[in-house]
């Protein structure tokens, strides 16, 4: 593919060189890995092409939220599986989640499905046509649930490439599905999770949708229009999504990804109830109860504060104690490295030849020394007692 520029937009406009990928996406994905392999301070990871903070600070904010990190930014046992995945974190928790519902075989095909570009495609002249055999599949509820029925009618039609020419879907991006879907079957045996699917009870699957996107919430403010939940910016259903042409509109979603256009458009969404939202997303949103007094809820909001800063104390106390421990173990190698530039040896211990030592003769003469003395000097030069 080749773009053509302007001689001015070449000198004026283009940058000199291109912005490193690592400064420009989401790095929760990296943050996560670097996480599993032991790091604790990102902000003082030495990066080739260091991210902007509020980058790093927000992802690491993001698997908070998802419960990969605790309160303290240390890996939690969840955070652990997650890191097995070469998914994005949602993804990765839809998966641990799907085997606690009992829908791990339905939620594989879906996390499949949105590893790929678009499957559907609208040729010229026979837009009308490619629309009416997409609306086919769709599932009212959710686009996702509309992905998870197109791979299943595929399979049910052998996996036949002239059945997804008759259908308007991309063959190659379907075989791209099957081969990644495959590669985390694999993943999830090595971590020991059965495979299992929930058949056509699909309130299930939206559930365990909802508990991987309930940060990416919206319900709805007027006819078509969507507002989401945590930061209020308006959002619209694409046209081309299950839910757009439904005949009503649910009152909460949740959303793959959103997309700036001439709008604001949510991509691949997801009908879900808001005591789904409450119960998966408790920092964010909470069900009104009758009869439940100001008070208790500032008295929970205390207790959960309080018990915030207590893992916090006790996570500084541990990074306190680590770095003691550290400076130690320099310090005995420093006193080691010192006690070595003066004593050379070499045989056994209880044999040891000292050469060129103060004290030694002048004529070099090995002087045998006995393990007594060496234990004694060892012990010396780390500044132990016996």
């Amino acid at each position: 593919c080749f773009r053509l520029y302007t001689e001015r937009q070449y000198k004026d406009e283009l940058l000199v060189t291109t912005v490193p990928e690592i400064q420009r996406t989401n790095l929760a994905n990296t943050v996560l890995l670097l996480k599993s392999l032991g790091v604790q301070d990102l902000l003082q990871f030495h990066f080739m092409d260091p991210p902007p903070q509020d980058n790093i600070l927000n992802s690491l904010y993001q698997l908070w939220i998802l419960g990969a990190l605790d309160h303290t930014g240390s890996l939690t046992p969840l955070g652990r599986q997650m890191a097995e995945f070469p998914l994005d974190p949602p993804q990765c928790k839809m998966l641990i989640v799907a085997y606690q519902m009992g829908c791990t075989a339905d939620i594989l095909i879906i996390v499949s499905m949105l590893s790929v570009p678009s499957i559907f495609y609208r040729p010229k002249g026979r837009e009308e046509e490619a629309d009416g055999v997409r609306e086919k599949f769709q599932v009212p509820e959710s686009d996702h649930l509309t992905y998870l029925n197109v791979y299943n009618q595929w399979k049910s039609n052998n996996y036949s490439a002239s059945w997804c020419n008759e259908h308007f879907i991309h063959i190659k991006a379907m075989r791209k599905v099957r081969e990644v879907r495959q590669q985390l079957k694999d993943i999830l045996e090595q971590q020991k999770i059965e495979v299992i699917s929930c058949g056509t009870d699909w309130d299930i699957i939206r559930k365990c949708i909802c508990s991987a996107y309930f940060h990416q919430a919206a319900r709805l403010k007027g006819i078509g229009e969507y507002v989401n939940c945590r930061t209020g910016m308006p959002c619209h259903l694409h046209p081309t999504s299950a839910l757009f042409g439904m005949g009503f509109t649910p009152d909460y979603v949740v959303y793959h990804e959103l997309i700036m256009t001439a709008k604001e458009y949510m991509q691949c969404v997801t009908a879900v109830d808001g005591h789904w939202l409450a119960e998966l997303g408790p920092m964010f949103f909470s069900v009104k109860e009758t009869g439940r007094s100001g008070r208790a809820k500032r008295r929970q909001a205390l207790e959960h504060l309080q018990d915030m800063e207590g893992q916090m104390k006790i996570a500084q106390e541990e990074i306190k104690a680590r770095k003691q421990e550290h400076e130690r173990k320099l310090q005995a190698g420093a006193r080691m490295a010192i006690f070595f530039e003066n004593v050379m040896f070499w045989g056994n211990i209880g044999s040891l030849n000292i050469l060129c030592t103060p004290g030694a003769k002048s004529d070099k003469e090995e002087a045998e020394v006995d393990t007594t003395w060496w234990n004694d000097s060892v012990k010396e030069a780390l500044g132990r007692e016996e």
